[in-house]
């Protein structure tokens, strides 16, 4: 992939420069135990509308023992779960929809193209493409492994009810 078609490079990441840490994502995103997709946040430029956070993989994450014995993949669904808890972590500290949670709205253009294992430090960089207020949040998102694509596609965000 063309430098110019990457929302930000990977490699420009500052690692060392934590916007937000575990305890600052879990003050935005309710997921938690085994639904934490999401280690921490590295980067936001809301005037940009660009955020990118990421998760360590641990080697005994809850996906490891089934998917696939002997060769442990990260599911692509995780991968796209992950996208989501970024999204939120964004629309939450920018105030983008006051007082909701967010859940999915949709996906599409989901490519995989590559493989996440246990011990990789996946990243995920998105950047807001559609915004209507109180109704939906677009985001172009592509993940990677050091500086290796491993998915891409469009995800979008709606306010989920306070109450279910």
């Amino acid at each position: 992939m063309a430098r110019e078609d990457l929302i930000l490079d990977p490699a420009s990441i500052d690692f060392d420069n934590v916007v937000a840490d575990l305890e600052g994502v879990r003050k935005t995103n309710p997921q938690r135990y085994e639904m934490e997709q999401l280690s921490g946040i590295v980067y936001d430029d809301g005037e940009a509308g660009i955020c990118a956070g990421y998760l360590d993989i641990a080697e005994d994450a809850f996906w490891v023992r089934g998917h696939m014995p002997g060769m442990p993949l990260m599911p692509g669904v995780l991968m796209c779960e992950m996208a989501a808890q970024v999204s939120t972590w964004y629309v939450v500290t920018h105030d983008l929809m006051p007082g909701k949670r967010m859940g999915f709205g949709g996906l599409d253009e989901v490519k995989f193209r590559g493989i996440v294992r246990p011990g990789d430090r996946l990243v995920c960089i998105l950047k807001q493409t559609r915004y209507r207020p109180n109704r939906m949040l677009v985001c172009n998102f592509q993940s990677f492994v050091g500086t290796t694509m491993v998915a891409e596609g469009v995800i979008r965000g709606i306010p989920l009810p306070d109450a279910i």
